[in-house]
């Protein structure tokens, strides 16, 4: 890998990692940590009713104070407000995640509320908190997001029919717990869906404006270990080791993004996802090689990276054969997993399109996308390739 010799960057990771088989029971220990003795905990329905959070609570012991547990797919501004005004009821100082990528995301924007009062859209946008807010400890129950490690969160406005992208360096937790019995339970297309969400954070922050050699360091092996173990996870779910690395692999490709940034493929991800309900995973493996095809000819040295990874570089390879054979990689990588090759077989319309297009230029993610994109029309023209 090579840089400019004028490279310059600054790197973030704050985030305490525990990591291993049954490492849940330490969040009792982690809380004290924090200097914190009244845990809430924020979770969903599903998880709480198969006895997941059962654990977490019994671990916590008489520091357990609570839980909430109406957490959707797509959390809203109402969701957040109510949760953390439980929370406060409770007189909670420190909230305990567990979940996917919504749970997550909704306790980071409670851990704001619970801290400052007020309702989540007082604070919408980037880098407006003053000082450090509710202690957040994560525990994942999918291997894919990396939200355990980044500082910022999405939440969808229901009225508007759009998500919104909220980033502070407060917001990162001080603690993730990285647990593979956590994800054992986790069905096979989940597990496919959520782990392409991570292949996709390691590719993007590889290709995008702020990538460093730190998080090309870490997306790169995060590739690798994704392209070995995610299909033993769907294949065996009950393999603790391969489940271990692939929850490595998505936290360090957490950290990648979370400092290099992501692009086009999360910009045009989280639209269809408003609009139509699209799992973010699902979007974003489907978009993923188009949105490479398009970012072809300003980004092929950095997916020749990608490709050396995935193991699909041979020798004398251009870097556009080799970024050709990364993209190659993956439409039969996602076959092999069994996901949805198209926007059509998850339920997005033709005519929908446009509004997408339009939507995914407003979109933060866009302006760390190698190739600058300023006409929905573009857009547009990838969206349809990958309908």
């Amino acid at each position: 890998m090579a840089y400019d010799q004028d490279l310059s960057f600054i790197y973030k990771n704050y985030t305490r990692l525990v990591f291993g088989i049954n490492s849940v029971k330490d969040v009792g220990a982690e809380v004290d940590q924090l200097k914190c003795s009244k845990a809430f905990v924020v979770t969903d329905k599903g998880l709480e009713e198969a006895g997941v959070t059962e654990k977490v609570e019994k671990a916590l012991g008489s520091r357990y104070v609570g839980t909430f547990d109406g957490i959707p797919q797509d959390s809203g501004y109402h969701i957040v407000n109510e949760a953390a005004e439980v929370a406060r009821e409770k007189g909670a100082d420190c909230l305990v995640s567990v979940g996917g990528g919504s749970v997550i995301d909704t306790a980071k924007g409670m851990a704001i509320i619970v801290s400052e009062g007020g309702n989540l859209q007082d604070y919408q946008g980037f880098q407006m908190l003053t000082h450090p807010i509710t202690p957040h400890i994560v525990i994942p129950t999918t291997a894919g997001t990396g939200s355990e490690v980044t500082y910022a969160f999405v939440i969808k406005d229901w009225e508007k029919n759009q998500k919104l992208l909220y980033g502070d360096d407060y917001l990162m937790p001080n603690t993730g717990i990285l647990d593979p019995v956590m994800t054992a339970s986790m069905p096979p297309m989940v597990t496919a869906m959520t782990g392409m969400d991570a292949l996709t954070h390691a590719i993007e922050a590889i290709h995008a404006l702020q990538s460093e050699p730190i998080s090309d360091t870490l997306a790169f092996g995060a590739i690798r270990m994704i392209m070995e173990y995610l299909p033993i996870c769907v294949e065996k779910g009950d393999d603790l080791v391969a489940r271990g690395q692939q929850q490595l692999a998505a936290t360090m490709a957490g950290i990648a993004f979370s400092n290099a940034q992501v692009g086009l493929v999360h910009a045009m991800a989280h639209c269809v996802g408003a609009l139509y309900k699209v799992p973010h995973g699902i979007g974003n493996s489907i978009l993923l090689p188009h949105v490479m095809m398009y970012n072809m000819d300003e980004a092929a040295d950095r997916y020749a990276i990608v490709a050396e990874a995935m193991g699909v570089k041979e020798k004398g390879m251009s870097d556009e054969e080799a970024g050709g054979a990364a993209v190659d990689a993956i439409f039969e990588f996602t076959k092999k997993l069994g996901v949805p090759q198209s926007l059509r077989e998850v339920g997005v319309l033709e005519e929908g399109l446009a509004e997408a297009s339009e939507m995914a230029l407003c979109d933060g993610s866009v302006v760390y996308n190698p190739k600058m994109v300023f006409e929905a029309e573009e857009v547009l023209g990838v969206y349809k390739k990958a309908f």
